[in-house]
């Protein structure tokens, strides 16, 4: 009966009396005169009780520390009692703290006699999680008042008959000199960045000498005030290019900024209406400037392989992206696509063996780059092989059209047949993706060290890395218009399939959405080249016709959608729904009056799938990206294995919500 009553005063002593009187009291209330004095006596009794029990144990404790204290260093005579630093002793199991020495009350401004108080009373959040999981040090310094700590901590059991519970013994060190030392040593950090003018050749493109440099002036005045409040300094490198070294703080305040010079230079246009965009990739770290200066190299090619007009951040192990909003400006010389069409057309020449693929669950722009790429190896004298998943793909009709040639007849092999052949000498060639994650076949991507990649999203933080060849444009409707540049510099009318050029321009025509968004004047070149190549356009059109059951699937996802936020759809569903239904519905959402962005969320396999789309406004690859996923910034999705529908949902409408807060939408 004591053990219980002890456990009953224990839980929640403060609550317990005062709901104990304010019972007396509503028995008081109702006249029971007799039974409010009964409760009275008996309220009293148990508080006498409690409090000779407290003293008792607080009486027990002292002993035990003291005692312990002398065990540990019974020569020098001390005790825990005259420790120089603040310590504490808790109970693990309710936080409370069970005793202090003097130094511990003073820094916490308690006083001794606050027996069994919280440990949160004195350290608001204090978590001790930390002690419990084996660790020496709390992972991060503590503040009190205006000084700054290191705890330290180790656990012990009590000796005492009623305590015997797990209990953790706190010492406190001073740091704030310290801290205050290494704030400033963080603060001074250098930080390299690398700034470029990439719409420069467009911007600059038959202006006279006089606008050139008008251009240049008011770009270098934006940068240089910009700049002015880090204390750093800016200089131009190239003429396109600026080397920025400023001081950790003042990225900081860059930062809290979101970067105002990417809106700012948005108002230097040149007499054609073009508009100046700036992409920066910045370096920062504990490395040498060596090392900054290759960070912020990294982070200047993410940031172009992303669309440009936005910064990076490259830390050794991470990234962080800013901006983002603006349309790729397509660029006008086709200079790159020679020399990469070149450079590839010779890496293929060099290898034993070509492997082509692209990510999975396929689609026709993957297939269709493919089946480009597959020409210029038959053109370069070798056999191409493709690893495509047929029971994993919204493209089945294109493969089988394409299985069915005979120029395709042994081409099509598996994952584990292709890393049997592949040797030293081997090449990868990946289109429609620059992911590692969500290739058709990771295991050979890492068995072979020759890679090529083609592809049109905007680079994610994972991207294949060390790649032979990169044909990384953003400005591209699709990979298969980037190949089908390609073809124009390495084959003839006659080596390319009838269906190679279908599968391409089908693939052009999914990506555009039927040439209606993300297409410039390149876009339409290229499809005129696949029509000289043979591709009958209504062969492509016959492949986007679906039956009357996949009518019906869409439409009833459609009516699913809700406009969750201003300008933005979503349609959700528990229900299994194919990958090009999905992504029909997304594309019908879009086009309704004043939605600016559609995102349909359904059930795939074991997991969940989203499709996202818009027309510009809003980037959609930004988005995607805070759950997990991403693609461009018209297009987009994310995969969960482990996720329904429903959590994915709410984890996207939290997303959207951020994106949106920090980038509202403009007329």
């Amino acid at each position: 009966m004591d053990k219980k009553l002890n456990r009953i005063i224990e839980s929640g002593t403060r609550l317990t009396f005062l709901l104990l009187l304010a019972f007396a009291g509503v028995t008081l209330w109702l006249g029971h005169y007799v039974l409010a004095g009964i409760e009275a006596c008996a309220i009293v009794a148990i508080y006498i009780y409690y409090r000779q029990r407290q003293r008792r144990r607080r009486s027990e404790m002292r002993r035990y520390v003291e005692t312990l204290a002398y065990q540990v260093d019974d020569a020098s005579k001390s005790s825990l009692v005259n420790f120089p630093l603040p310590m504490v002793i808790l109970r693990i199991d309710t936080r409370e703290i069970i005793w202090g020495n003097d130094v511990f009350y003073e820094i916490a401004g308690l006083h001794e006699g606050l027996f069994e108080t919280h440990i949160t009373s004195a350290l608001p959040g204090f978590d001790i999680r930390w002690v419990m999981e084996g660790k020496a040090m709390c992972p991060y310094d503590v503040a009190m008042g205006e000084r700054k700590y290191n705890i330290y901590g180790n656990l012990v059991r009590s000796g005492t008959e009623e305590g015997r519970s797990l209990l953790a013994t706190l010492f406190w060190i001073d740091i704030t000199e310290y801290s205050i030392l290494r704030e400033s040593y963080e603060k001074s950090r250098p930080v390299v960045a690398l700034i470029v003018v990439d719409s420069y050749e467009e911007l600059y493109k038959g202006a006279s000498e006089r606008e050139n440099s008008a251009l240049t002036a008011a770009i270098d005045e934006r940068l240089v005030a910009w700049a002015k409040s880090t204390g750093g300094i800016v200089r131009r490198t190239e003429r396109d290019r600026y080397l920025f070294i400023f001081e950790q703080q003042g990225l900081v305040s860059l930062t809290a900024g979101k970067f105002a010079i990417l809106e700012s230079m948005h108002e230097v246009k040149s007499s054609e209406g073009i508009t100046a965009t700036l992409s920066i990739g910045i370096g920062k770290g504990e490395g040498t400037f060596a090392e900054l200066y290759q960070n912020a190299l990294i982070g200047i090619d993410m940031a172009l392989s992303r669309g440009g007009d936005q910064v990076v951040i490259k830390t050794k192990n991470a990234f962080e992206f800013y901006g983002g909003r603006s349309k790729e400006v397509e660029k006008r010389t086709k200079v790159k696509s020679r020399v990469m069409a070149n450079a590839l057309r010779q890496l293929i020449r060099d290898s034993s063996h070509v492997f082509i693929m692209g990510h999975k669950i396929s689609d026709l722009d993957c297939i269709g780059a493919a089946a480009g790429v597959a020409a210029i190896v038959r053109k370069s004298g070798k056999t191409p092989y493709l690893i495509f998943d047929r029971n994993n793909t919204s493209a089945i009709e294109m493969i089988d059209k394409l299985r069915a040639e005979v120029q395709y007849e042994g081409s099509f092999i598996t994952e584990e047949e292709a890393i049997i052949r592949a040797d030293s000498a081997s090449l990868v060639v990946v289109v429609d993706t620059s992911r590692p994650d969500i290739v058709e076949a990771p295991k050979l991507l890492e068995t072979v060290q020759r890679v090529a990649v083609i592809d049109h999203h905007r680079r994610a933080a994972s991207y294949i890395e060390n790649a032979a060849i990169s044909h990384h444009e953003t400005y591209a409707s699709s990979a298969s218009e980037l190949v089908a540049e390609l073809l124009q510099y390495i084959v003839t009318a006659q080596e390319v399939l009838d269906t190679e050029a279908e599968a391409m321009l089908a693939g052009i025509f999914l990506d555009t959405k039927g040439f209606t968004i993300k297409t410039g004047v390149r876009t339409f070149e290229a499809a005129a080249f696949l029509r000289q190549l043979g591709a009958d356009t209504i062969e492509v059109r016959k492949m986007f016709s679906g039956d009357l059951n996949t009518y019906i699937r869409k439409y009833s996802l459609i009516a699913t959608a809700r406009q969750i936020m201003p300008g933005v759809s979503m349609a959700v569903t528990e229900e299994q729904v194919e990958r090009i239904v999905a992504a029909q519905a997304a594309d019908d959402l879009i086009n309704v009056a004043d939605i600016v962005a559609s995102f349909v969320v359904y059930g795939e396999g074991a997991g969940t799938s989203l499709s996202a789309r818009s027309y510009g406004k809003v980037n959609v690859q930004l988005i995607c990206e805070k759950i997990g996923g991403g693609g461009s910034l018209t297009g987009a999705g994310a995969q969960f294995a482990d996720k329904k529908p429903r959590e994915v949902a709410v984890m996207l409408t939290k997303a959207i919500e951020d994106y949106l807060r920090d980038n509202p939408v403009k007329d």
